[in-house]
C-alpha cells in the first residue's frame, strides 16, 4: 500500500540505544508533535510498542516500529536510511484489544485493556481452581493449573506461545484460550475461541487458592472474577515493511525447530 509520508514523531523508549536512534533520525527527518505527525515511529521492543499502540488507540494514527530492544516481533528492523520510502510502503494492519472486568476482593471492580492477552496467574504455591464459561454456558467446570490466558492475534506469539499456545495470523477472527501448566484435565491443551464471545473466569476457592489478573500492563490483585471480551469499538494501525509482513513472520515461526 502506497501513501504519502511528509512529517514523523520519533518517540524513544529511553534506552540508549533507543534514544540514540531517535536523536540520528530526528536530524535527518525533522520532529512534529505525535498529534500533528502522518505517522508515529516507536524506537524500542514490543513491550514499548504496546504501550504506544495503546496510548494512541482510536486517534487515527499509523504506528511503525523500529527494532532498539531485546525483543521485537512487532517491530520493524532497524534502519535509519529510505525511511520514508519504507513507511509509505508498508502494509498496515488493524490490532483490536480485549476489555478486562475484573472482580477483586481488594479492587472492587477494574476495567482495563490489553493488545496482546488478558492472563489468571496463581499468586501462592497452591494450583489455582477455575471455572471457564463462553457465552454463559460453563465448558470447564473446574481446571487445576498455574494460570489461563485469552490472547489475541497480536499476542500469540507472546506469552502465549510460551505456554505451547497456537499462532494466530493478525487477521483471523480468533481468540486463543491457553492454560499455563494445566495438571487437571492434564491433556487439554486449551480452545479456539471466534473473537466475537465473551469469555468469564471464576476463581474457584479464592481464599485458599488466590489469583491475579493481568491485562498486559495493569495487574489486579485476588481476583473472583474476570470477564474478557473483544473491544471491537477500539482500534489501533500498525505498520510492518512489505518485504517482512506479520503473515511471513508468523510462517516462518511455525516452522523454526
Amino acid at each position: 500500500m502506497n501513501r504519502k509520508i511528509e512529517t514523523f514523531a520519533f518517540l524513544s523508549s529511553g534506552t540508549p540505544d533507543s534514544d540514540e536512534a531517535a536523536e540520528e533520525l530526528i536530524k535527518t527527518y525533522g520532529q512534529s508533535d505525535a498529534r500533528d505527525a502522518d505517522v508515529i515511529v516507536a524506537l524500542g521492543g514490543d513491550g514499548f510498542m504496546l504501550q504506544t499502540l495503546q496510548h494512541y488507540m482510536n486517534q487515527g494514527k499509523m504506528i511503525y516500529g523500529m527494532n532498539r530492544g531485546s525483543v521485537g516481533f512487532l517491530m520493524n528492523e532497524f534502519n535509519s536510511t529510505g525511511l520514508k520510502d519504507r513507511v509509505e510502503a508498508a502494509q498496515s494492519e488493524t490490532i483490536r484489544p480485549l476489555k478486562m472486568v475484573a472482580e477483586s476482593v481488594e479492587e472492587g471492580t477494574v476495567t482495563a485493556f490489553a493488545l496482546n492477552e488478558v492472563s489468571l496467574l496463581r499468586q501462592s504455591y497452591q494450583a489455582a481452581k477455575i471455572r471457564i464459561s463462553v457465552d454463559d454456558q460453563v465448558r470447564l467446570e473446574e481446571l487445576i493449573c498455574d494460570g489461563v490466558m485469552v490472547a489475541t492475534p497480536a499476542g500469540s506469539t507472546a506469552y502465549n506461545l510460551s505456554a505451547q499456545g497456537p499462532i494466530l495470523p493478525l487477521d483471523a477472527r480468533l481468540l486463543a484460550l491457553t492454560p499455563v501448566s494445566a495438571f487437571r484435565p492434564r491433556r487439554w491443551r486449551g480452545a479456539l475461541l471466534p473473537n466475537k464471545v465473551t469469555v468469564r473466569l471464576d476463581i474457584l476457592e479464592p481464599e485458599k487458592r488466590p489469583v491475579n489478573a493481568v491485562a498486559d500492563h495493569t495487574e489486579v490483585k485476588s481476583v473472583l472474577s474476570v470477564t474478557i471480551e473483544e473491544a471491537s469499538q477500539l482500534r489501533a494501525t500498525i505498520l510492518f515493511d512489505k518485504n517482512h509482513s506479520w503473515n511471513e513472520r508468523i510462517l516462518k515461526e511455525q516452522f523454526l525447530y
